[in-house]
């Protein structure tokens, strides 16, 4: 890594979002002296959820990012799946602000699928990564998968996720694991597809697709820098 301090932002739809798509990145991108941030867009909260689901799950976040070693976590709380009634303009400008404000060298924010808020959530946050202002410093964007909803698309007629960038995720996978179990209200037992087995078998499986053992996939959408140049 190079003298300046890297800077990793991560966008998540709704808490867990990031632990899911990329924990391991996280945990790796400190480790290794970078700051990480975690814009949390949506909040289990009303008139969708009680109160205290929202608080519950604010707290299992915040367990979840000391973990893997996010240094800051920014909660936008608006109400999930209710993304739509905000103004564009004002919608967009809140995730324009935090990328404003942080500055990242690595940006990763969800893949627009099959869920609502994640597609609004994608759409935002590249309005808000344009090659302009803070967005210049950015050198790769790029998409993660969530489980339980990116595998969902139907085929040929909504985008597929299709990765081009595999990260080894091996010697983290365990923070990746320990900070998912932080979200006991998120969590299903196998065989659902937001398990601790599930997640397992998805680095595994992505890991054998670039010949590591574990590896989270992502799909570059822009880049100016190697992505490896970021993450070491």
């Amino acid at each position: 890594m190079s003298e300046q301090k890297k800077r990793l932002l991560v966008v998540a739809p709704h808490p867990d979002d990031e632990i899911l798509g990329a924990g391991g990145v996280m945990a790796r991108f400190a480790r290794a002296g970078g700051e990480v941030t975690v814009l949390t867009v949506a909040a289990h909260m009303p008139p969708l959820y009680p109160a205290e689901v929202h608080r519950l799950t604010v707290e299992e976040a915040r367990r979840a990012h000391a973990i893997v070693g996010v240094a800051r976590s920014v909660f936008l709380d608006r109400p999930a799946v209710l993304l739509g009634e905000i103004p564009l303009p004002e919608f967009n400008s809140a995730i324009c602000a935090v990328i404003e404000e942080t500055r990242p060298h690595v940006l990763l924010i969800p893949f627009p699928d099959r869920h609502v808020d994640h597609r609004m959530v994608f759409e935002a946050a590249m309005v808000a990564a344009r090659p302009v202002r803070a967005g210049r410093e950015i050198g790769v964007v790029a998409a993660y998968e969530t489980l339980s909803e990116t595998h969902w698309n139907a085929p040929y007629v909504e985008p597929n996720f299709m990765p081009n960038w595999c990260v080894d995720i091996s010697d983290v996978l365990a923070a990746k694991i320990d900070a998912m179990r932080c979200y006991q209200s998120q969590l299903v037992p196998f065989p659902g597809p937001r398990s601790v087995e599930a997640l397992e078998a998805l680095a595994l499986f992505r890991g054998s697709q670039a010949g590591l053992r574990h590896a989270e996939a992502f799909c570059i959408l822009r880049m100016t820098v190697a992505p490896e140049q970021l993450l070491v």
